[in-house]
């Protein structure tokens, strides 16, 4: 890998006015190479640079639009090892996962390439036709967190750029490499200005939400930043996307078949070592599969080989980062102080790294911090209920709802119960699964607006009603 990289404004490698700093490895605890520290001044180049580029981007045929993804695909495709190398090194996951993200990358972008702009037609009588058609917002500001890093810029900017606006980009501080590779990609295939990508973390997020030439923010992180983004963009009434924090319940009916789930519930709850935001994170079952479930759950952790995700045989990396690996280990520990059974893991691995092993943490309920609190790290814990009304209430009684899901045998109740989760998407003998083509959001304080299929792609637009009189 290469050891420097370069900010990308209007199409030109630009280096960082504060220098650089360090991004670190969490499977290693060494650097990984010297990132680009951008000031606001450079912030507001690149969004004039953004700006001027939309006066014709914006113009682009349809047709122009779908080709340029399609190359864009065309070379993350070619570059897939580099890209993949730099998710492991930077982001800590295994290089099978990483493989993985850089395939939905590329499949990601072909399929928006292909939705289509619909014009609906409202009227069309003798006297009058009103057509309602979309229209691109401007200057579209991107900021990403370190779990899915190539993924998640490939799900803001491919559709920015598919329906005519300009993007400027800003990747989280913990893994900006694989961004700053993925604007080089775009910058080949598009006009100067268009792709845009600054990094640094001294006001840079924050002089985007208040930024006057900014018109949207998409954002995937936390709660408390996205309110924070929130307060930001009042200043010009910025269209928002907003995909926060999710504490995700899963629900196991008393008449699941628990040897066909365990896997699934275990893949879906310690995907990318949990970091997910849609993962599994609390995990309801009945009193009669409760001990069953847990014993299953725990044998699948123990088959889990944890280390440098570069490495053969590697199923299971670190956590991404240190404050994140505290919060892990202070969540169990605090579980286990209050009468928990930490029935697998447990316990950080020794050496260097962000190693936690896979771990379940049973006899836990409501109102504990490792249940309230979103793990967002390598530990599920599983809480026992007796009463499906109860369990269904208490996976609702929390603060956010970005996913949950049901298992069962019976498609038809499962349907009921699934029906009555207040999350965004309820999933069904399945959990953390998103699709191109089905639009995926949350309530409460999961944030709002969608992403994915012809609704995710509306939201970078504003609707115009042509209103003709004959």
């Amino acid at each position: 890998m290469q050891q420097t990289y370069s900010l990308i404004i209007n199409g030109e490698k630009v280096d960082g006015a504060l220098g650089t700093f360090d991004v670190i490895n969490p499977a290693t605890e060494n650097v990984v190479a010297a990132c680009p520290q951008a000031t606001p001044a450079q912030l507001n180049a690149a969004v004039d640079a953004a700006e001027a580029a939309f006066r014709n981007w914006q113009h682009t045929p349809d047709a122009e639009l779908k080709q340029t993804l399609h190359r864009i695909a065309d070379s993350i495709e070619k570059r897939a090892d580099e890209l993949a190398s730099i998710i492991v090194q930077e982001q800590g996951k295994p290089m099978f996962l990483a493989q993985a993200e850089v395939g939905g990358a590329v499949a990601w972008t072909r399929y928006t390439a292909e939705l289509d702009i619909p014009v609906e037609v409202l009227e069309d009588s003798p006297n009058k036709r009103i057509e309602l058609h979309r229209k691109p917002l401007g200057v579209v500001g991107s900021i990403t967190p370190w779990n899915w890093p190539l993924m998640i810029a490939v799900w803001h900017i491919m559709p920015a750029l598919r329906t005519g606006n300009t993007v400027v980009a800003k990747p989280s501080g913990m893994t900006p490499f694989n961004t700053l590779l993925l604007a080089e990609i775009i910058n080949a295939e598009v006009p100067a200005g268009v792709m845009n990508v600054i990094t640094g973390e001294r006001g840079i997020g924050s002089g985007m939400t208040s930024h006057e030439k900014i018109r949207k923010i998409v954002f995937t992180g936390s709660t408390p930043t996205g309110q924070t983004i929130m307060r930001g963009a009042a200043c010009n009434l910025k269209r928002l996307t907003l995909e926060l924090g999710g504490n995700d319940a899963g629900i196991v009916l008393p008449d699941a078949d628990i040897d066909s789930i365990a896997e699934a519930i275990f893949q879906t709850a310690f995907l990318n070592m949990g970091q997910t935001c849609a993962a599994l994170k609390r995990l309801y079952v009945h009193d009669s599969q409760y001990d069953a479930l847990c014993e299953k759950l725990s044998a699948i952790a123990s088959t889990q080989v944890v280390g440098n995700g570069m490495d053969e045989g590697v199923t299971f990396g670190p956590v991404q980062n240190h404050d994140q690996f505290n919060l892990v280990s202070e969540l169990v520990e605090d579980a286990r102080n209050n009468g928990a059974r930490i029935l697998c893991g447990g316990e950080p691995l020794p050496g260097n790294g962000y190693f936690y092993p896979p771990t379940i943490v049973a006899d836990v309920s409501d109102g504990q911090r490792i249940v309230d609190e979103e793990q967002f790290g390598p530990v599920l814990p599983v809480i026992r209920y007796s009463d499906v009304d109860d369990a269904i209430a208490r996976a609702n009684a929390c603060e956010v709802g970005l996913g949950g899901s049901v298992w069962s045998s019976d498609l038809e109740q499962a349907r009921k119960v699934a029906m009555q989760l207040e999350c965004g998407t309820a999933w069904i003998n399945g959990h953390a699964e998103v699709l191109p083509h089905a639009p995926f959001g949350g309530c409460k304080m999961s944030g709002f607006g969608v992403e994915f299929g012809q609704e995710g792609l509306l939201e970078y637009t504003v609707p115009q009603t042509l209103n003709i009189n004959r």
